[in-house]
């Protein structure tokens, strides 16, 4: 069911200890209820996926996990071999890593026969869009970081007539790291692809 959203914030969270650790965001929307973004989830080991969930009252249970020697060094789940999962269905994600805009390095989705582009606004910000067609205009989910330490909070606003599977699919990336998407992250991507040339010159 598509309806509108009325603007609405999670607040900051966390809770545990080293091997129970949880944190996230927590809320309530006035169409879809109760909302809890838990990023990371507790890992079992080292070696483990790093695995960010999101679950609310009316909204698809969605899951973000990366796998690799990389994770046992990072808090989030990375955008590198990575799975994200909502209700029960595997969304199938591409990007562009040799973007060097914004919009080239947009990350796209395809959810229940929908098309959807994320894309960085900044370091602390993003906005998915659910791409129209010729039975729907299209939705955009804007979701900004603010506030610091425990006053830390996400603004969620909403642009047309959204559905459960959007909100899900837009919210579980605020427990995801972003960075490759951003600006910054281009340019690092940009310096290591010239590095990497100029060191194949070499040989």
């Amino acid at each position: 069911m598509h309806t509108d959203v009325a603007p609405f914030e999670l607040q900051r969270w966390k809770e545990g200890g080293r091997h129970d650790y949880r944190a996230g965001f927590k809320g309530s929307s006035r169409e879809f209820g109760e909302i809890v973004l838990t990023a990371p989830l507790p890992r079992s080991n080292a070696e483990a996926a790093v695995v960010s969930e999101l679950r609310g009252g009316m909204l698809p249970t969605a899951s973000f996990e990366a796998r690799g020697i990389h994770t046992d060094v990072v808090k989030l789940p990375t955008l590198n071999r990575s799975t994200l999962r909502v209700g029960d269905r595997v969304v199938p994600m591409s990007r562009n890593r040799a973007g060097i805009t914004l919009d080239q390095r947009a990350l796209h989705l395809r959810y229940a026969g929908d098309d959807y582009r994320l894309s960085a606004l900044d370091k602390r910000g993003y906005v998915l869009t659910r791409l129209p067609d010729d039975e729907d205009p299209g939705v955009t989910v804007t979701v900004r970081e603010s506030g610091r330490g425990k006053k830390q909070c996400l603004q969620v606003r909403v642009a047309g007539r959204a559905e459960g599977g959007d909100l899900s699919l837009a919210l579980i990336f605020a427990g995801v790291d972003r960075s490759a998407l951003t600006r910054l992250g281009a340019v690092k991507a940009g310096v290591s692809r010239v590095t990497h040339l100029f060191a194949e010159s070499q040989y």
